[in-house]
């Protein structure tokens, strides 16, 4: 007799409540973020829920977990979703979590159940990898994912949010109320409008790119490659001035900006401490490398997050559960960062000093 059939005999009545869970369709449960961390954002809208559990989908929610979103547990509840504690939560099949769990909370779900959430930190952290390998958690990232004609649909849900909001965090901080010296990002007659000084590309940049024109600035986009300048001309037009990092170029217009925002370029690109001497006195500065605006617009965030979320989940419920998704969706597999007892993330692995397994080695064995 094998291990397995030792643990099947020694604890055959959860076995037995676990197939009927599968056979009576999928089983879900949303938690709320860590009070201790500014982390506002969630994946699904009531709205959202009640599409699902229309479906069949049965889901359940930590009591007070949408309070960041401000939609109350009696409105989740009224699109059938039912409110339990955390615990009970984090027994569900299938976990919901923006950012990802502790190694404490890992260590209370279901062996071989899965967690659905966003690339964060956390996953970087040895306790928590090992927590998950220990529980068997299937745990898939939702921005590494791609759609069947491979778009990261969730990583530029988040990265356009962050983009227009960062220009919202700059129109606020140049305003009286926030601190800056009163002024519009826009011109009105007879005065020039604010300089706004974009270093990256990008989903998130092009966004910025975009909201700012709307709002009348004058925008400058910069990177040190032509060809992403190229796809930047033609997304955002004639009103944005794409142009290639120079050393004398970059150095005039951070002198004129009045806001300036930094984030990935295509090549690897530090700004120059010096020239934080030639920035106006009042500019702005934001590094979207470090802050992640769309916190401060959770609700926007999960309703945009929710229109992906009951496709993706609904194309889970056919396929009969999440294992069955990534068994047989490429672009799913993509964001599987532990699989079935398994690290199969190579770049946490690298970064851990970790050993990592090819997860479709590991599905080509199961399928044998």
């Amino acid at each position: 007799m094998t291990n397995q059939d030792n643990e099947m005999t020694l604890d055959p009545q959860e076995l037995v409540e676990t197939v009927e869970r599968v056979e009576s369709g999928l089983r879900i449960a949303m938690v709320g973020n860590y009070p201790d961390t500014d982390e506002t954002r969630m994946l699904l809208t009531p709205e959202a829920c009640g599409m699902l559990t229309s479906a069949g989908i049965k889901i359940s929610m930590e009591s007070g977990a949408g309070v960041d979103v401000s939609f109350s547990d009696e409105t989740y509840a009224e699109y059938g979703v039912k409110i339990v504690t955390r615990d009970e939560a984090l027994r569900a099949p299938i976990v919901l979590s923006y950012a990802p769990l502790r190694s404490k909370d890992i260590k209370k779900m279901q062996k071989g159940a899965a967690l659905l959430c966003m690339m964060g930190s956390g996953l970087f952290e040895v306790s928590t990898i090992k927590a998950l390998l220990s529980q068997h958690i299937t745990t898939g990232c939702l921005d590494n994912m791609v759609s069947h004609n491979d778009v990261e649909v969730f990583a530029n849900i988040i990265d356009e949010i962050d983009g227009r909001g960062a220009i919202m965090y700059a129109q606020e901080a140049l305003s009286y109320l926030g601190g800056g010296k009163g002024v519009l990002l826009a011109s009105v007659a007879g005065l020039n409008p604010c300089e706004v000084l974009l270093i990256g590309v990008g989903t998130e940049m092009i966004a910025a790119a975009k909201s700012a024109v709307a709002q009348g600035a004058r925008v400058t986009l910069m990177d040190n490659d032509i060809s992403a300048l190229q796809e930047v001309k033609r997304e955002c037009g004639h009103l944005v001035d794409a142009i290639c990092i120079h050393p004398r170029v970059l150095y005039n217009k951070v002198k004129s900006a009045d806001v300036i925002i930094t984030g990935l370029t295509t090549r690897d690109f530090e700004f120059p401490k010096n020239l934080s001497a030639a920035m106006k006195e009042n500019v702005y500065v934001l590094d979207l490398n470090e802050t992640h605006p769309s916190i401060s617009v959770p609700r926007t965030v999960a309703m945009a997050m929710s229109n992906v979320m009951v496709n993706f989940l609904s194309e889970m419920q056919l396929k009969e559960s999440f294992m069955g998704m990534i068994a047989t969706t490429p672009g799913v597999q993509c964001g599987i960062v532990t699989y079935n007892g398994k690290l199969v993330d190579k770049l946490i692995g690298s970064y851990l000093s970790m050993p990592s397994v090819d997860i479709s080695v590991m599905l080509s064995g199961v399928a044998n």
